[in-house]
């Protein structure tokens, strides 16, 4: 039999119970408190993973984050690269020494050192006009001796003027973007280098050979000895109003020939140096040893140093050679210009080669007959040259 009890729940369902009121709020609140939390931490989150995500990705790059900052320093540094044109370094585009180069020649070599010719013609200019020319003390007989050949003149003149030209062109190359550019124009003086540029180069070959044969010709006049240093001691002639003893070629004379002779082959060999590349001419492997030979970039920086600052050196010297050869001494530089010297001047300034030519009946008497001289003693000899 079945009774009904409507307070009883079925066997067969689940007893549910109420939630009271204060659990719901708990809950209400824990739920609201962690979504504000999210609310903050997930834009936190987004940034920490894009620092380490980019922090990643840098590792990994590494170098390659800037390709062109690379380039650069690998060419600062002096790295092979490739080039069509080809040649010793012709695949480096900046070599390391080049900053170095650069600053001692656009520095010192070119603010300083051009200011020693300009030194020297003071000197000389001053010296001329408290001295004056040292004019013949006897009057002239028309004796005369001969002193320089056809060819020792030629060799002169030839090295001479390829010596002036190349000391224009090499200044102008040196200093001239400060000098010129303002007299010139940026166009005229660019005109002016690149035929400076050209001069130089085929004018040096010629210059080279010319200090070669008068270095082999004149050597046997300008062997140092004991009557050099007693012309010294007396000033050469210079200082005080005596004139000391001297042979073909006195003290001065001997000391602007060795200067010819070092410094002339350095200016002479580095500019070979130099422009080797541009003649097709390459420097046997053989001489590899010597310094400035190997043919690198750095090599012809140096010989660039080199030439630039032992030609200024040069030129300087030169200023008071060329004086006392035109304007400072009476008579010499028809010795140069014609071949033969007046007796007079020979017996002034060269007392002991008057003396030997004298003795060997030398001496030219233009009141003989042609192809005869005189002696010292009046007697008609042969003139030999």
């Amino acid at each position: 039999m079945h009774t009904d009890h409507p307070n009883e729940v079925p066997a067969s369902e689940p007893v549910r119970q109420k939630m009271s009121s204060a659990k719901k709020r708990k809950i209400t609140t824990y739920s609201l408190l962690a979504i504000l939390a999210l609310a903050f931490i997930l834009p936190l989150g987004s940034y920490s993973l894009h620092f380490l995500g980019s922090e990643a990705i840098a590792q990994e790059t590494g170098a390659s984050v800037n390709p062109r900052s690379n380039y650069w320093r690998a060419v600062n540094d002096g790295v092979s690269g490739y080039s069509a044109v080809k040649g010793q370094e012709s695949n480096v585009l900046i070599g390391p020494g080049g900053v170095r180069w650069q600053a001692l020649r656009d520095g010192p070599v070119a603010s300083y050192a051009p200011w020693g010719i300009l030194i020297m013609l003071l000197i000389v200019t001053t010296f001329h006009l408290i001295k004056g020319r040292s004019k013949l003390e006897e009057p002239r007989s028309g004796k005369t001796i001969k002193r320089w050949n056809w060819l020792d003149r030629t060799v002169h003149w030839v090295t001479a003027v390829s010596f002036i030209a190349l000391a224009i062109t090499g200044l102008s190359m040196l200093v001239g973007k400060v000098v010129l550019i303002p007299l010139l124009g940026k166009a005229g003086f660019s005109l002016w280098a690149q035929a400076s540029i050209t001069i130089h180069n085929v004018i040096g070959p010629v210059f080279s050979i010319g200090i070669v044969l008068m270095i082999v010709m004149w050597i046997w006049y300008n062997v140092p000895n004991a009557v050099d240093i007693k012309w010294f001691k007396q000033g050469g002639g210079i200082v005080g109003d005596g004139h000391p003893s001297a042979g073909r070629m006195n003290g001065g004379e001997k000391v602007w020939f060795w200067a010819v002779t070092f410094l002339g082959l350095a200016v002479c060999a580095s500019g070979l140096l130099m422009v080797a590349p541009s003649y097709g001419i390459t420097i046997p492997a053989a001489l590899d040893f010597l310094p400035l030979v190997g043919g690198t970039r750095e090599q012809m920086q140096q010989a660039n140093l080199i030439h630039a600052v032992v030609s200024l050196i040069w030129a300087a010297i030169a200023v008071g050679h060329i004086y006392i050869g035109t304007a400072g001494t009476e008579g010499a530089f028809e010795g140069m210009a014609t071949g033969y010297v007046s007796a007079e001047w020979a017996k002034q300034h060269h007392d002991l080669w008057y003396e030997q030519v004298q003795a060997e009946g030398k001496i030219i008497d233009a009141s003989a007959e042609p192809g005869q001289g005189v002696d010292h003693e009046g007697a008609t000899v042969s003139a030999r040259s």
